[in-house]
């Protein structure tokens, strides 16, 4: 039955309270430390996003079989405005309600994409009725006075009517799942524009013209003044940043007020190592450079979060690194579907993550390469599979918010990492065999993954001299840290698995297992390891 709903009221749509946040999915944080919270416990995200336009009933069908396919517990899937209001005013909930119906009956939860103003900083998914009126909703203006194909964020009617469909979504959420199916909410997809830094419209010159808030040049540290006093060659991008994120807040704040869902905002990216050119950027979005501005001018978004479309280990550690922090929980809500990017889920694990979305994960038959895969087979839904359900048979997300962890990928080099966690030192090396060392066998082929962009860990500290950890082709060693009491060895190392969040030990490796590192190549599974002095 197609659920219409004509429009009443902004006041009515919050008549009811909101719910408390302890009865809803939240961010909670300590030490440091971030852990999505659902059902009154830490949940780790094992997600898999749509297509785009696989938001109707009939292609939903087609995104079941493979979620389950990859042992994900989550679907991101988008809500277009252009579906939810097709004509102002009227609102057609009825895939919403598909949506919530279908992620029930296959054990799933949502992270609902709002697909309004901006998607991929494009007006595509708004209805016909704001493409069409650039006067109401008018689009950013260029240097010499053109449009541009990307919406104000000072349009004052494209965010009231942006805010009116989304609180009532928000308010069909609240209304119709009360067992919190929906997790989490991104307001607006990859916002910003490209090739054109800021609205250079008469009015938002007159805002560049004047002064930066006070509260961000507090939180910088900078010097009062305008735009392009206190941002230099970076104001433009600044100034859309700062507006952008105002746009967002407006939303988020009010959809909390229905119901406190977290919400997030996603980042297209560019080069974290290159100076940021306003021009070639997705100006106005959450870049790990800008996040300092959305948490000052969105204050009810959780936390950024970067899409990751970039095959390379050295840029994708450092978009990792950027979006860990202290205030600001890591997600990888999209990353591309090919088997190379899986390893990069041991990476994100290593810094906290609270969740991981490859996108494209349905049978639509669209594929996004060269940004993803060509398409799918055996070996590319297993990359990601294998380490889903290994994840998924542990109690990860309270061990990870607990302990300290520390996770690795192989870098495209192939070249081994490691770290210090208190007394110990870890190493990860890949491209080896489960025996021995490559230098006593010479003659011997390597393995075939030893060229592949494959392989990475997993590590968590439950003690000062116990870890946990897991991970597909790789080898670790443990030692004493340099410096630190003599006598320092392995005591012992336990494969096992968890029986209702409790470990159970089901065999001791030894010997062959452990005189050459810990090997996990093919068929991940837990590994407890107590380090330990002789005396």
């Amino acid at each position: 039955m197609i659920l219409t709903r004509t429009l009443i009221a902004a006041s009515l749509l919050i008549a009811r309270p909101a719910l408390a946040q302890g009865d809803t999915p939240h961010i909670e944080t300590k030490a440091g430390r971030h852990a999505l919270i659902v059902d009154g416990a830490p949940f780790l995200m094992l997600g898999g996003q749509v297509n785009n336009s696989s938001n109707y009933a009939a292609p939903l069908e087609k995104v079941w079989a493979t979620l389950d396919r990859i042992g994900a517990n989550t679907v991101e899937a988008p809500i277009a405005w252009e579906q939810l209001e097709p004509r102002e005013g009227q609102f057609d909930y009825s895939f919403v309600q598909t949506l919530l119906d279908e992620a029930r009956k296959h054990d799933k939860r949502i992270v609902l994409l709002w697909f309004g103003a901006w998607k991929n900083t494009g007006l595509a998914y708004t209805p016909d009725w704001v493409k069409l009126d650039n006067r109401r909703f008018p689009r950013m203006k260029t240097k010499d006075g053109a449009d541009h194909g990307v919406l104000s964020p000072h349009g004052v009617a494209t965010l009231a009517a942006d805010k009116r469909a989304f609180l009532a979504l928000m308010a069909y959420i609240r209304d119709h799942d009360t067992q919190n199916t929906v997790i989490l909410v991104q307001p607006e997809n990859e916002v910003g524009s490209y090739r054109n830094p800021r609205d250079y419209s008469p009015a938002a010159q007159k805002l560049f013209d004047g002064p930066v808030p006070a509260a961000l040049t507090k939180m910088l540290k900078k010097s009062a003044g305008n735009w392009a006093t206190v941002f230099g060659d970076q104001a433009d991008r600044a100034f859309n940043t700062w507006h952008t994120a105002r746009y967002i807040e407006e939303l988020a704040k009010a959809g909390k007020a229905i119901k406190p869902l977290p919400m997030y905002v996603n980042a297209a990216l560019g080069d974290p190592f290159a100076k940021p050119d306003p021009m070639a950027l997705s100006s106005g979005g959450p870049q790990g450079d800008v996040i300092d501005i959305w948490k000052v001018a969105a204050p009810s978004i959780d936390f950024a979060a970067p899409d990751i479309y970039d095959r390379a280990s050295r840029n994708v550690f450092r978009h990792l690194d950027l979006y860990t922090r202290p205030d600001n929980a890591l997600m990888v809500p999209e990353i591309g579907n090919a088997a190379e990017y899986a390893r990069y889920f041991w990476a994100a694990l290593g810094r906290g993550a609270i969740g991981f979305a490859p996108f494209g994960m349905d049978d639509t038959g669209y594929f996004n390469y060269p940004l993803g895969a060509k398409g799918f087979d055996d070996r590319t839904l297993d990359a990601f599979a294998a380490k889903y359900r290994v994840v998924a048979s542990a109690p990860w997300a309270r061990i990870a918010f607990e302990h300290p962890v520390w996770g690795a990928a192989r870098p495209d080099d192939g070249a081994a990492v490691g770290t210090t966690m208190g007394d110990w030192t870890i190493t990860a090396s890949f491209g080896q065999w489960q025996f021995g060392q490559r230098e006593w066998f010479p003659k011997a082929d390597l393995p075939a993954w030893a060229s592949e962009p494959t392989g990475g860990t997993v590590v968590a500290q439950l003690s000062a001299d116990e870890f946990l950890l897991t991970g597909d082709h790789v080898r670790l060693n443990f030692a004493p840290r340099d410096g630190s009491a003599p006598g320092g060895m392995i005591v012992k190392v336990e494969e096992g698995h968890f029986d209702k969040g409790v470990w159970v030990m089901d065999r001791i490796w030894n010997g062959d297992q452990t005189d050459y590192g810990l090997n996990l190549i093919d068929q991940p599974v837990w590994i407890k390891v107590t380090m330990g002095r002789y005396r």
